[in-house]
């Protein structure tokens, strides 16, 4: 038993720096003096054994040494290859997929990383598609001639109209993360802002938009809140995005002895695009005189006075007072008068019909019950619905 404990002892000694041991108590150097007596008592297969389990020790010892070796020069080599991947060096096309995937917000940033993104992400052809889903419906022929005056008139994107003074761009990095910005301090220490976004490009004109900075002509469904003097009509007025409040706030043209009225918080259902490219107070030419028949949607142009802007106004053609309306004997589309029916007022009211002329078209009215304009066709059952849907809770007097 003795000899048992001794050589174990001595065992664990001579395994000592292998394993990393903590040191033994001083007892155990003792011992190790005493051991060697007892080496001509152990066998050969005892002390062959020892080695044996010796050498195991140290190769089990290795492998993991080996496995953490691998593994950490697998972790660099990925480092590596990471760091000589860039995502300019994706294919083109592929990259391109990737740049109309995403948002604007997205693509500001992504033009902030480097001169070669910046290339890619300001492309017309990516910002045409935000341009169309977001602005499509209210942005018109006047907006677009509006934009290109603004940006011709002063050299780049700079001081807007109605009082505001500051800078596009400095207003538009407010809001959006545009890195490639760069501020410059001139001999008089005045600061200049320097942008390498192009003034005339379709993203320049989104981010002038979303920010609100820009005003642009469209047309607003039922002016001032609804009004009930202006009920089932469309009138031009000059528009501001709010982004904070996803609404619009206009401005309505001064007529008379009238200044500018203006309206916050409009939603995006009662704006659109002028559907004909004329201006408020001019006669629309009208080309569809000759193909209305009783039943079909209409608008046309009316006004208060000669002082006043055209509006817009919803209506039907209706029969004339010698036709009982059957389909079969209706002559009414082949007589030279028209009769137009805004049912939106009581039948007895001096605003419920009014008549045109097919061979003479061209304003006609009075101070009393105003003047009647241009009018157009409406074709499409998009518009129609618009129209319905804004039809006033009560009947009009």
């Amino acid at each position: 038993m003795l000899l048992y404990l001794i050589t174990c002892i001595s065992f664990l000694l001579f395994l000592k720096p292998l394993l990393s041991l903590k040191p033994l108590p001083s007892w155990a150097s003792e011992l190790r003096l005493i051991s060697p007596l007892f080496y001509k008592d152990l066998s050969v297969k005892s002390i062959s054994k020892l080695f044996r389990n010796r050498l195991w020790l140290g190769f089990l010892c290795q492998i993991p040494t080996r496995m953490s070796l691998m593994k950490k020069s697998s972790k660099v080599e990925n480092i590596e290859d990471s760091q000589d991947m860039s995502v300019l060096d994706l294919p083109e096309l592929v990259l391109e997929c990737i740049l109309e995937k995403l948002p604007p917000a997205s693509l500001c940033q992504m033009a902030g990383v480097c001169r070669s993104l910046r290339e890619s992400c300001v492309s017309d052809h990516l910002w045409e598609r935000h341009m169309k889903q977001k602005w499509g419906r209210i942005i018109g022929q006047a907006a677009y001639r509006e934009w290109k005056w603004h940006v011709a008139s002063k050299g780049n994107v700079g001081t807007l109209r109605h009082g505001k003074q500051r800078s596009l761009l400095r207003l538009v990095s407010l809001s959006w993360p545009f890195s490639w910005m760069r501020t410059k301090v001139d001999a008089n220490n005045s600061i200049k802002q320097q942008s390498y976004l192009p003034p005339d490009s379709l993203m320049t004109w989104y981010l002038a938009l979303e920010t609100g900075n820009f005003w642009f002509p469209a047309q607003v469904y039922n002016r001032e809140n609804g009004h009930v003097g202006f009920m089932l009509s469309c009138y031009d007025a000059e528009l501001s995005y709010d982004p904070h409040n996803d609404t619009f706030q206009a401005r309505y043209p001064p007529h008379g002895r009238r200044t500018v009225a203006v309206e916050h918080g409009i939603p995006w259902e009662r704006l659109r695009a002028p559907p004909v490219d004329t201006p408020p107070h001019d006669l629309h030419i009208s080309d569809c005189v000759y193909d209305l028949h009783p039943g079909d949607h209409i608008e046309i142009q009316w006004r208060r006075n000669k002082e006043f802007p055209y509006g817009w106004w919803y209506g039907v053609v209706g029969h004339l007072e010698l036709c009982d309306g059957n389909e079969n004997y209706c002559r009414c589309h082949s007589s030279d008068t028209v009769v137009l029916e805004f049912n939106q007022y009581t039948p007895d009211s001096r605003w419920r019909k009014t008549t045109i002329s097919r061979k003479d078209h061209r304003e006609e009215g009075n101070e009393a019950d105003g003047f009647y304009g241009g009018i157009r066709k409406i074709k499409s059952e998009t518009e129609i619905s618009i129209w319905k849907s804004i039809w006033p809770s009560e009947v009009l007097d």
